[in-house]
């Protein structure tokens, strides 16, 4: 692993904790976890993705609908339905066919991932907006509530769906054929095509996994917050993308992977986390993180410049 990444992370939590008394305590720390846990499950996702050299602009869209989802299917105060966690399991299933989608129309129509992706989020949002119907549905399904507000060992539910889901995105990159040819069709999509592997196969797979992820992580803001909302994504694919390339996976793919992401995810939530206790107003930091996004795609890609390719 790049050792800058780890390092920047270290870097911010000496500095925040020299500028704030409050920032290096139990309950911030845990908080920042916290913070943490929804914008991971999505990074890991998008991390195989981005190991191919796409991109998927979907996220805020199929966040909205898989909201929209899972809150009318359980119990709710709209309609009569009580599928309980079954209902999570459907939208993370809701995300699994927009990923679908997105792979099928990149990988058959050849399409470019951005153009593809964007175009289904908008898709995904237009469904959210019609579910959505002009009311926020509330969530009143306790059990299902219960994930997004209850603990484990002082640390919020949340955490360990993405610690689960980390282990996950970290054993299909390690051990399975998907994880391992995601880093040689990102490297070089022409080799890996002489080497007989199945580029559209893996491509459309690596968008379901994208999809599911955001699927899941609309599930979990529903859990968190108690209701459907088509907004419920906002400003979380930029975010994704940060986290995964901020971890030091290359945009242009074929190097990095899930730990980096973590670190990544965690740089994000830790810097949002101790500019907010030092006084820096919020809107600053989408600048900064955009700030963030140029300099470390420029610093983990110069080495490789002369490979760098537009994102297909």
């Amino acid at each position: 692993m790049n050792v800058g990444p780890p390092v920047a992370l270290v870097g911010l939590l000496m500095l925040f904790t020299l500028l704030s008394d409050r920032f290096f305590t139990a309950a911030n720390l845990g908080g920042i976890a916290d913070q943490t846990s929804i914008l991971l499950v999505m990074a890991v996702g998008m991390t195989f993705v981005i190991l191919l050299g796409g991109i998927d602009l979907s996220t805020e869209g199929v966040m909205a609908t898989s909201s929209m989802v899972v809150v009318l299917l359980a119990a709710n105060d709209r309609n009569d339905n009580d599928f309980g966690l079954l209902a999570v399991l459907a939208g993370v299933g809701v995300g699994a066919i927009f990923g679908l989608v997105n792979g099928v129309l990149h990988t058959r129509l050849k399409i470019p991932s951005f153009m593809v992706t964007l175009g289904v989020g908008a898709i995904g949002m237009g469904i959210a907006t019609v579910l959505f119907a002009g009311r926020a549905p509330r969530l009143l399904d306790e059990g299902v509530r219960s994930w997004g507000l209850g603990q484990w060992f002082g640390l919020s539910k949340l955490v360990f769906i993405a610690l689960f889901i980390v282990l996950i995105g970290y054993g299909i990159q390690r051990f399975t054929r998907a994880g391992r040819y995601a880093y040689v069709i990102g490297g070089d999509e022409a080799i890996a095509r002489l080497s007989g592997i199945s580029i559209p196969k893996y491509k459309t797979l690596a968008f379901v996994i994208s999809g599911s992820a955001a699927g899941l992580g609309g599930a979990m803001a529903s859990m968190r917050l108690g209701v459907g909302d088509v907004q419920i994504g906002a400003g979380q694919m930029f975010a994704t993308i940060t986290a995964v390339v901020i971890g030091g996976t290359l945009l242009a793919g074929g190097r990095g992977g899930v730990l980096h992401t973590v670190v990544g995810a965690l740089i994000i939530a830790t810097l949002a986390n101790g500019l907010i206790l030092v006084g820096v107003q919020p809107y600053i930091q989408v600048s900064l993180q955009g700030a963030i996004i140029v300099v470390a795609v420029a610093a983990t890609g110069w080495h490789l410049r002369n490979r760098t390719r537009v994102i297909k």
